[in-house]
């Protein structure tokens, strides 16, 4: 579990690909104290797991489904990567709650300025778009933001200073593809709703009642 605050920043000194594979070697421009073989760190908001450590650079494996999934597979030697440790108790969530299961990509329309910040506005696949909501929380590339507008297939952050100097959206152009991550919650609501969308319920004249409820886990 993760929080979409990046820690620091990355670079992908060396890659070796085995097939749909491929096993990344990490260097953090920053201190990763306590690091352990099996930990989950979060490379562009990407859970993978730590392979082999040394004093100066990191290894981890990305499977095919990962791949397939997000933009790890467009990393070369000498990319810039976002990147976060797993969340540990008691630490302060000061973002959302991030899995690190990346959804799909969204693609960066349009860059415009916004007073000292830029927003940015990304396009997604519309099956993600009831998972979108204006002043939620959506994780792009790890970093947890809230979402300024959106519609069925595309959302708009605002994204402050800070942010931009301390993770590697000051790349973003448009055409950049983004790993999109949803909200977790509203996830778990949806898949919960799920039989009831299914029977065509549209709270106007549905089968919905208590009994429904009760039956689907709604007490």
């Amino acid at each position: 579990m993760f929080t979409g605050l990046i820690q620091g920043i990355g670079k992908v000194q060396g890659l070796e690909a085995k097939g749909p594979e491929t096993r990344f070697r990490v260097r953090a421009d920053f201190p990763l104290p306590d690091l352990a073989i099996g930990e989950s760190i979060a490379i562009n908001g990407a859970c993978l797991t730590v392979e082999t450590h040394k004093r100066d650079f990191f290894t981890v494996y990305a499977s095919a489904e990962t791949l397939s999934k997000t933009n790890l597979g467009r990393l070369k030697t000498g990319s810039t990567v976002n990147l976060e440790r797993a969340l540990a108790l008691g630490d302060r969530l000061g973002g959302h709650m991030v899995s690190g299961h990346v959804d799909c990509l969204a693609v960066v329309a349009s860059v415009a300025p916004a007073g000292e910040s830029r927003l940015y506005r990304l396009e997604f696949p519309p099956e993600f778009g009831a998972l979108v909501v204006p002043k939620g929380s959506v994780a792009l590339d790890g970093i947890s933001l809230t979402v300024n507008e959106c519609g069925p297939e595309y959302l708009t952050v605002n994204i402050i200073p800070e942010t931009w100097k301390k993770t590697a959206i000051a790349s973003w152009q448009p055409g950049y593809e983004a790993n999109m991550e949803t909200d977790l919650i509203g996830k778990y609501v949806r898949r919960m709703l799920a039989p009831w969308l299914e029977a065509g319920g549209s709270g106007k004249g549905s089968s919905m009642s208590e009994e429904f409820l009760s039956e689907h886990g709604f007490k």
